[in-house]
């Protein structure tokens, strides 16, 4: 029993400790931005990013959007997209892209349907899939008439 509260004790002080490590680790970093661009007709800023972490195998994007929306005063966090991050050999630096739209509706417009669906924006399109789609023409071909309706899955 003395053991186990042991045990109890030690795990709640690592858990503060982790705790303690995250917060650190939020203030470990910084951001510059290089070959900065006002983009009209898309509705956007766009910009490379070099993050000096030393110490951390890399930064989370979240970590980085967050930064970067107390930076440029941004008034919805989701509008900014990051990608294309390389950590430089030895690690403690990495670069990457940035683009920070005006609205999330241009973002929508703009932005490819893959980047929209990694950022949680865009849903993924419902209905059968490849092989279901297969299945079904070729259950199809394999009766005749009305029969063909009920093979399809359709109404009876």
């Amino acid at each position: 029993l003395a053991q186990e509260r042991r045990r109890s004790a030690r795990s709640t002080a690592h858990q503060l400790a982790l705790s303690a490590r995250q917060l650190r680790a939020m203030s470990d970093f910084t951001i510059r931005t290089r070959k900065f661009k006002q983009n009209p007709l898309l509705g956007r800023k766009q910009f490379v990013l070099d993050i000096i972490h030393p110490g951390m195998a890399n930064v989370s994007k979240k970590d980085l959007g967050t930064k970067l929306a107390s930076m440029y005063k941004v008034h919805d966090s989701q509008c900014i997209q990051l990608f294309g991050f390389k950590t430089a050999f030895g690690g403690g630096r990495s670069t990457g892209f940035g683009l920070i739209y005006e609205s999330l509706d241009k973002m929508k417009k703009f932005e490819p349907k893959y980047r929209l669906k990694r950022a949680g924006v865009a849903e993924d399109k419902a209905g059968a899939g490849r092989r279901a789609k297969k299945d079904t023409k070729n259950r199809r071909k394999k009766v005749r008439g009305k029969e063909k309706t009920k093979a399809a899955g359709g109404k009876k």
